[in-house]
């Protein structure tokens, strides 16, 4: 990456941030999707130097690589909507670019991996997950470096159920989750596969009526059998995906499993530590967002509920997740 030679001037930066070449190079040559803006550094001011959509010639893009390559070329914070959609779908530019905060950051995660998820989850075949899984990693490389960039991340789960956003939102959780019990004695290695594992927990919800999963009246039994298939049909998914790992299996195959047995589709006792991390994310973000046949509860409430259900959940990680979500102990 190009070494930047100027930095914003004190004050500015709440306004504006710097772009690499890298960034640059990303946008479209000849109209750029938002305002550029040059540093005057004599006078200490940025003025525009391009608007939005205004045509670049070949000389001006000449111009404007050589001023960002000395780091005189800024964005305004204002227009991080745009920017965020744009980055969002070439996803590595995140770790590119050291101006963005850790909440824009995590802004552009939420739209990416949402986005990706959403795809996935409508054609889930090799090609779709392919991109998801480059973007996934894109988080990990990101968390890895600092776990507690995770917070921020937290802080923007959606407050309304879709599949895809229910499995970003179980998927960051979780993630969260699984660290703190393991007190971050656990490889990179892991983290990636526990990641992927967390955020295709569900994708067996994929294969089930639409119908179903938006009726706000109780199921008949049919059509909760045909639910609690979800989690089988998973496993076999992440089969055909090539995704033989024990975590993705895990996941997919215990998240509505319960330790006193009473769970689905096994009725096991014998859950992994993992697959009873993932059951208490899907379950607390089920009940922490909105639904068709119900409105998201507290995250007090959840909690509660999921503590007066000891016999179902392991009572430890749930007092692990209450200390995180309550006191930020992450």
């Amino acid at each position: 990456m190009a070494l930047l030679k100027s930095s914003i001037p004190n004050g500015l930066d709440e306004e504006y941030y710097q772009i690499t070449p890298e960034i640059l190079t990303s946008f479209p040559k000849f109209r750029l999707p938002l305002a550029t803006y040059k540093l005057k550094e004599d006078t200490v001011q940025v003025l525009v130097f391009k608007k939005a959509g205004e045509r670049i010639s070949k000389e001006e893009q000449e111009i404007l690589a050589g001023l960002c390559a000395k780091g005189d070329i800024f964005l305004a914070r204002s227009d991080h909507a745009i920017y965020s959609k744009h980055i969002s779908k070439q996803l590595d530019l995140v770790l590119q670019d050291e101006h963005l905060k850790e909440a824009e950051i995590a802004e552009i995660f939420q739209h990416a991996i949402t986005d990706q998820l959403e795809l996935f989850m409508l054609q889930p075949v090799a090609v779709v997950y392919e991109k998801l899984y480059s973007d996934l990693m894109v988080l990990t490389e990101y968390l890895w470096e600092d776990h507690n960039r995770i917070k921020a991340l937290i802080r923007r789960l959606h407050p309304e159920h879709s599949l895809a956003r229910h499995s970003f939102n179980s998927g960051i959780l979780g993630l969260g989750l699984f660290y703190k019990i393991m007190n971050g004695e656990i490889t990179r290695r892991l983290f990636d596969k526990v990641a992927v594992a967390l955020f295709l927990h569900d994708m067996g919800m994929s294969k089930i009526p639409s119908f179903i999963l938006k009726k706000t009246k109780p199921l008949t039994q049919d059509e909760l059998q045909k639910v609690h298939s979800h989690a089988k049909i998973g496993s076999k998914m992440a089969h055909k995906l090539g995704l033989v790992y024990e975590e993705i299996q895990i996941c997919t195959m215990q998240h509505h499993e319960r330790i006193d047995g009473s769970g689905y589709p096994n009725k096991t006792r014998d859950i992994k530590k993992l697959g009873r991390v993932c059951a208490i994310a899907d379950a607390y973000c089920a009940m922490t967002s909105k639904r068709v046949y119900a409105d998201a509860k507290d995250p007090k409430e959840a909690l509660a509920e999921l503590k007066n259900h000891s016999d179902k959940f392991d009572g430890r990680i749930v007092s692990q997740l209450a200390s995180a979500i309550l006191l930020g102990d992450w």
